[in-house]
């Protein structure tokens, strides 16, 4: 399966407009933003569980990073709540679930190989990020294997910019802003090639973003190794 693959076009997807699509696990939903290949898949994707969904133990050979979106996401190394930013490098494996259900975004098999960095960011925690015109607060969650992500506020009415020379990718969480003519709402995922800057306008709710500034794709990229259950 091949959608939005080609990485030097602009990409936005309204997430929220999107069939929710089954998974190999009973109750767990997603909608896909972007994907190459099929069950075992370099992916971005919400995903939905279902109140007492789980997967199966599983691996991940190519990485994980997601970020809980709603609810409450679970797996034995604890209860990850909305707000939460997690990345679980290569080689690391887990058994997911949720008692009362959640809603992630999450991406698969997109760390370098030699990343090892098991980063948790619970609400609240980070770096304080630099404040440009227009930025009520900026959170730093990671800053590493050349990537920058990043949980920011955007004032009403404001204009926003951010540089982009590596390429961007971008998650609405609340809020509303313009983008070259386009309206991105909750859940809102665009996707910016390197040196295509963001230029925005919020509207009067202002936005708040999650936001990643990194290669689109790794040079040193994961390769697919041994099966993944997907997501």
């Amino acid at each position: 399966m091949l959608l939005n693959e080609d990485l030097t076009k602009r990409t936005l997807v309204h997430a929220a407009s999107l069939d929710w699509v089954p998974s190999p696990a009973k109750g767990v939903d997603r909608r896909m933003l972007f994907r190459i290949g099929d069950e075992k898949a370099r992916a971005t994707s919400i995903v939905r569980y279902a109140p007492e969904s789980s997967f199966s133990h599983h691996q991940h050979p190519g990485g994980e990073e997601f970020l809980v979106l709603d609810g409450v996401f679970q797996d034995e190394s604890g209860d990850f709540p909305a707000g939460t930013y997690v990345r679980n490098p290569p080689g690391t494996g887990h058994a997911p679930m949720s008692e009362g259900g959640c809603t992630i975004l999450v991406k698969l098999w997109q760390f370098k190989q030699a990343d090892r960095d098991r980063i948790v960011r619970r609400p609240g925690q980070g770096q304080p990020g630099p404040v440009r015109s227009g930025v009520a607060s900026s959170m730093i969650l990671y800053d590493g294997s050349d990537e920058l992500v990043a949980l920011e506020d955007w004032q009403p009415e404001s204009e926003i910019g951010l540089a982009n020379p590596k390429g961007l990718e971008l998650l609405v969480i609340e809020g509303e802003f313009i983008e070259s003519g386009d309206t991105l709402t909750r859940w809102s995922w665009l996707r910016l090639p390197p040196g295509r800057h963001l230029t925005v306008k919020t509207a009067s709710s202002g936005a708040r973003v999650w936001f990643k500034s990194a290669p689109l794709l790794h040079d040193d990229v994961c390769a697919f190794g041994a099966p993944q259950e997907g997501k």
